[in-house]
């Protein structure tokens, strides 16, 4: 997407495009841009009048753009914001009003598109048109390697200070959900107190990750084959589950040793090259080297087959029903004692 910022300061300074389509896999971005035009354009008054909200699933295009061809009823611009567009049906017929609108937008109207979790084709019509007029925003998910700086970012633009090692943290522990990191981060800004530095004590008191007892945890003493250390944490997590949700805790192992594959085969390579090209975390590279001397490729193939077979054990289709805090610590226990273990495929 066009830097958000450029796009929300324009907003702010009533600089409108006639036409706004928000696209593509982070719906985060999308939802803080549609926001922005559902809040910022009119006054609240204005909006009784002036602002319609319709859902794909429930309009077409052709009924979008006779609701965009309407004049304000008072004031000088309508806003008509079409949300979850992707459920609009977009075939050659269906498209054919908003090609035609697009060629001919209503200067009074702003007429917003969130369409989430995919891109459009930008090989038929209606995607090349929206790009020719410049009113199409391709909404990415952040690479790996970005998602720290951006919540350093924001941790910035909310006046949050941290301590070095926090952005590291809260990218581990919340994964690539922008949306639930950017709550936390909200929610952070209003429990702390002025010139308070997040640190970790923090984090666990008023998120729920702690220094000693999470995955992260877990995956460093799995890393260094600690077993004492990794079945202690695993115990913890397990009588601690409404915590340490154990979908969370198996993609997060699920990542960290799909990156020690990618890494394993990348062996002797420099380490900046390593997280170039696999785009995995600068900040991962040196556990990662740990791990390697502990599991050689072999068994990281066979950990991710352990983690797919306690995934399904955990949805219920295992052969025996036994609760999370088990399941993970017989994981934990296999990925300690890989070399003996049988895993099936």
């Amino acid at each position: 997407m066009k830097d958000l910022n450029v796009i929300l300061k324009s907003i702010k300074n009533k600089a409108f495009l006639p036409v706004y389509f928000f696209h593509g896999e982070e719906s985060y971005f999308i939802d803080v841009a549609v926001k922005s035009l559902e809040n910022d354009v009119l006054t609240e008054d204005e909006k009784a009048f002036n602002q319609i909200i319709v859902y794909g699933k429930d309009s077409s295009y052709a009924e979008i753009c006779s609701l965009a061809r309407q004049f304000p009823m008072i004031g000088d611009k309508q806003v008509i914001i079409v949300k979850e567009a992707q459920d609009l049906k977009s075939g050659e017929d269906d498209t054919k009003p908003i090609l035609a609108y697009l060629e001919n937008p209503v200067e009074s109207t702003i007429l917003v598109f969130g369409h989430k979790n995919k891109k459009i084709d930008g090989r038929k019509a209606f995607g090349k048109v929206l790009a020719k007029k410049q009113f199409l925003f391709l909404s990415e998910k952040l690479k790996d390697g970005n998602l720290v700086k951006w919540i350093s970012d924001e941790c910035k633009e909310l006046k949050i200070k941290t301590s070095p090692n926090i952005p590291n943290l809260l990218a581990e522990y919340l994964g690539d959900d922008l949306s639930r990191i950017a709550n936390e981060l909200k929610k952070l800004q209003i429990v702390l107190k002025e010139n308070e530095v997040l640190d970790e004590k923090l984090v666990e008191l008023h998120i729920g990750i702690s220094k000693d007892y999470n995955v992260f945890e877990l995956i460093n003493a799995l890393s260094e084959n600690n077993a004492s250390k990794s079945l202690k944490i695993a115990h913890y997590m397990g009588k601690n589950v409404k915590l340490n949700p154990i979908v969370l805790s198996l993609g997060n192992l699920y990542t960290f040793f799909s990156n020690l594959i990618m890494y394993q085969a990348m062996a002797g390579q420099n380490p900046q090259t390593i997280a170039s090209e696999t785009g995995i975390n600068p900040y991962a590279i040196r556990f990662l080297a740990i791990a390697a001397r502990h599991y050689n490729l072999r068994n990281s193939t066979r950990i991710i087959s352990l983690l797919r077979e306690t995934d399904l054990k955990s949805k219920g289709l295992g052969a025996v029903n036994v609760g999370d805090d088990a399941l993970l610590n017989e994981l934990v226990f296999k990925i300690l004692n890989i070399n003996s273990i049988k895993v099936l495929h």
